[in-house]
């Protein structure tokens, strides 16, 4: 762990703290890119890593933030049908553009625009939670109804399990 953090992970580690969670973001020397990545890192189980994905309204342009299980993975039609339009995953550029945050960093909070946040119920099932913390090697430690409070997302029913590949 390093004892300062990079700029993306302190921009995160302010927004916890401005929402009553200070102290929380970890920068580690392994790779936290992918939720199979974080949870090696990190040593717990894949479901337990926020998996912070980003689409767009296909009509509106709205980008929404669905919060998922490392494990899942977002049913687009169920979606759709929770935010009223069709979607599809916003490319790197946008997430960028949307959040402030790159692909494999994307934390639930501290984003450059507000976004609506829908957190899939599965992942408050969870007894302790990892989340992405503004880089790919940044991530925190929080509790499912802190994700809920921190983020103000709505509960919804949007992931499915990944088949293995």
């Amino acid at each position: 762990m390093a004892s300062e953090l990079s700029a993306s992970a302190q921009r995160v580690q302010e927004a916890l703290a401005d929402r009553g969670l200070p102290g929380r973001v970890v920068e580690l020397s392994q790779t936290t890119r992918t939720a199979v990545e974080a949870a090696r890192a990190i040593g717990c189980d894949v479901a337990q890593i926020v998996k912070s994905l980003v689409f767009c309204g296909a009509w509106s342009g709205q980008a929404y933030l669905v919060l998922v299980r490392g494990v899942d993975r977002v049913d687009e039609s169920r979606l759709a049908e929770v935010v009223g339009e069709q979607v599809t995953r916003a490319s790197p550029e946008v997430v960028r553009a949307r959040t402030g945050y790159a692909i494999g960093g994307v934390p639930p909070v501290g984003h450059r625009e507000p976004l609506p946040i829908l957190i899939d119920a599965a992942l408050l099932e969870m007894p302790e939670l990892w989340a992405a913390a503004g880089t790919p090697h940044a991530v925190f430690r929080l509790l499912p109804g802190e994700l809920a409070r921190i983020t103000g997302g709505r509960v919804v029913e949007v992931g499915v399990v990944q088949r293995p590949s």
